[in-house]
């Protein structure tokens, strides 16, 4: 129960909230709201009786700064997460569980804390939901650090209180800004160049031109004319390092290392069509499958398997269903736009979410692309632009009281969350498969892939698909396997790693009507969520008593794709997990793969002899980023008809040779 401090009494805590073992929950004010009411309405009523002339100054200079549009810059208040910690420790100790609607009505009541929203069970299905403890839910509260703090102290240990962390998508096709840790000259000469970019005799507008020098970086978009002017300060065009150009669809993205920049005439930059490359003829006037889905042989499976009967969410940045393969998407949520229309999923302005569903269930028709799952039920929930830790937890009570099977996440934060930690563990045991994108960042696992309630997903790559002029080429590392697989520079790795999937030059639809070839960890997780979405639509076992949702459900799946992979041999299993998933094996056409036991084994040893040596691999990877420079060399040498990208395998083989590795051990591997 609450209780409030009589009138007149000075001294009190208000508000207070009680737990159930009847220790007090306060959140402590200075002084009563009624003695604060009535000095300000004192001071308001007779201001030269209450306040001596110099006292005045500072409230007609915030008058005036109030006037003329300007105030100082301070810290805002912070949003916090408030919610009932699950601690069955505590309970064995006779401490009752904490009366969460006790305390969520003192927040309330507090003149200081602000309640933005409130996160939890809107209907029988997510109210009986385990993981959270009596379905309480989580209170999103504007507050003071010091105010939290006291807030987490006085609960004793039954309340989560943490920050509400912004969220991000998990793609690299935006150069990532580093720590400022350097000042622009404050004189001398700037570098300004005009750059023209062209595709087709046609010019491209809203490409995103980046160049690079020894300082900031510069950064433009082309107009209508396809034409941008950037400026570098105290650079010079022989200082200028590198240059990317990201067109926003339809085309192969540009990238060069030390380019010959002028100042003085325009820059021309050609851009190659999607369908320039051999794998994408004629593409998307005729359908094709993503060089990832061949890789992991969705070709090969029956054309009754497609999904039918199975819901899958994307928690992402929407679904833009007017494009022709995505017009089957009718479910979505908005989550952040919920106070006012929740119907805006269709809108997704950064393409990110329809990209990921393309992978997973584009429409099977005669163009564009075609998903794993194009007969999937697919839910569109809109997290981004801006989402945060209680949107996701938001998206994850409306799969859990949609009863959807299988989320993708193609998203992270910046460090764990125990209130998000409880709502996947809740997710778990409702039956609901989440799986996350491992992270673009190179390093360790970020968060939520970090979460032992999730299948975590690295990405690779492989050669022979995307030009050696393309961005995509900074994705190369000598981590390399015999058939043309690569750890994806980008992709972040550690034991938490599952699986791993293709997530380098990821063909799929764009909004309006369009295609873009993208890299990240979140193209890599839709390749396995889609796959999820056929084992349990098809695999036998999910026919009897493992239909029932559950965490035994959501575990056996994850154990099915696990063992429906082929290892990628790149010297590291941090990087690469259990392998790629088969999709034969998985929808259990073909018996499951004899898995290694934890850890790198033997095989995985020896080949640190071949595929770790650095002589070897990092030569393969400087000559495919080198091919633009080896085409006209070899014509010179009249060799009119060779091909540096069908050879590269060859060349592999030849350094083997060279190195006395026996040639069995390659037969054995692979």
């Amino acid at each position: 129960m609450s209780s409030k401090s009589e009138p007149g009494r000075s001294g009190a805590t208000e508000p207070t909230a009680a737990t159930g073992a009847g220790t007090p929950v306060a959140v402590k004010e200075t002084s009563s709201p009624a003695k604060e009411t009535s000095a300000a309405t004192k001071e308001t009523a007779s201001p030269r009786e209450s306040a001596p002339r110099d006292a005045a100054a500072p409230r007609d200079s915030a008058s005036a700064e109030s006037k003329s549009g300007q105030r100082e810059l301070k810290k805002r208040k912070g949003q916090f997460l408030v919610a009932p910690r699950h601690n069955p420790t505590l309970q064995m100790m006779g401490i009752a569980p904490l009366q969460f609607s006790v305390v969520e009505q003192a927040l309330r009541d507090s003149p200081d804390i602000e309640i933005i929203d409130r996160v939890g069970p809107k209907n029988a299905i997510g109210a009986l939901g385990a993981g959270m403890p009596g379905g309480a839910g989580v209170l999103v509260a504007r507050m003071a650090e010091e105010k939290a703090t006291a807030l987490a102290m006085q609960s004793q240990g039954q309340l989560i209180v943490e920050r509400d962390q912004s969220l991000q998508l998990l793609d690299v096709n935006y150069p990532q800004s580093e720590l400022v840790n350097y000042s622009l000259p404050m004189s001398g000469g700037a570098l300004t160049a005009e750059f023209f970019v062209t595709a087709q005799d046609k010019p491209i507008e809203g490409a995103e031109v980046y160049m690079f020098g020894s300082l900031l970086p510069a950064r433009g978009v082309t107009d209508a004319n396809g034409r941008v002017r950037l400026t570098l300060f105290g650079e010079t065009t022989t200082s200028v390092r590198r240059l990317y150009v990201k067109p926003r669809m339809d085309y192969w993205s540009f990238y060069q290392e030390q380019p010959d920049i002028s100042d003085e005439e325009i820059n021309v930059v050609k851009l190659r069509a999607l369908s320039d490359w051999p794998s994408l003829a004629n593409f998307p006037k005729q359908q094709q499958l993503s060089w990832g889905q061949k890789a992991m042989r969705l070709d090969q499976l029956p054309p009754h398997f497609r999904g039918q009967g199975i819901r899958i969410a994307v928690v992402d940045s929407g679904a833009a269903n007017k494009h022709q393969d995505l017009t089957h998407i009718t479910h979505g949520y908005d989550i952040i736009n919920k106070q006012r229309d929740t119907s805006t999923w269709t809108v997704d302005t950064l393409a990110h979410g329809s990209h990921c569903t393309g992978v997973i269930a584009g429409l099977d028709s005669a163009v564009g692309v075609r998903g794993f799952a194009p007969d999937a039920e697919i839910h569109a929930c809109k997290l981004f632009p801006g989402g945060q830790i209680s949107q996701l937890i938001d998206a994850l009570e409306y799969c859990i009281e949609k009863q959807v099977d299988v989320v993708n996440l193609s998203l992270g934060g910046a460090e764990p969350s125990e209130a998000l930690e409880q709502q996947l563990l809740r997710a778990r045991q409702a039956g609901v498969a989440c799986i996350v994108a491992a992270g673009n960042s190179g390093g360790a696992v970020q968060y939520p892939a970090a979460s032992q309630h999730v299948l975590a997903v690295a990405a690779i790559g492989r050669l022979h698909e995307f030009p050696a002029d393309s961005y995509h080429t900074q994705s190369l590392t000598p981590q390399m396997d015999t058939n043309g697989f690569y750890a994806a520079r980008f992709s972040c790795f550690g034991p938490e790693i599952a699986v791993c999937a293709p997530g380098v030059a990821i063909t799929s639809s764009v909004p309006d009507n369009n295609y873009a070839a993208w890299d990240g960890t979140s193209m890599a997780a839709p390749h396995v969520t889609g796959l999820a979405a056929l084992i349990l639509a098809h695999h036998p076992d999910f026919q009897g008593a493992i239909r029932m949702r559950n965490a035994q459900r959501v575990e056996r799946l994850f154990q099915i794709i696990k063992a429906s992979c082929r290892p990628v041999m790149v010297g590291d299993q941090r990087r690469t997990g259990f392998g790629l998933p088969d999709a034969p094996r998985a929808v259990g056409l073909l018996p499951a793969q004899q898995q290694p036991t934890a850890g790198i084994g033997s095989t995985t040893g020896m080949l640190g002899g071949l595929m770790g040596s650095p002589t070897v691999m990092q030569t393969l990877a400087n000559a495919y980023r080198e091919l633009p420079q080896m085409m006209p060399q070899s014509t010179q040498l009249g060799l009119s008809g060779y091909d540096p990208y069908a050879n590269l395998l060859a060349v592999q083989q030849a350094m083997t040779m060279q190195n006395n590795l026996p040639s069995v051990f390659s037969y054995r591997m692979w």
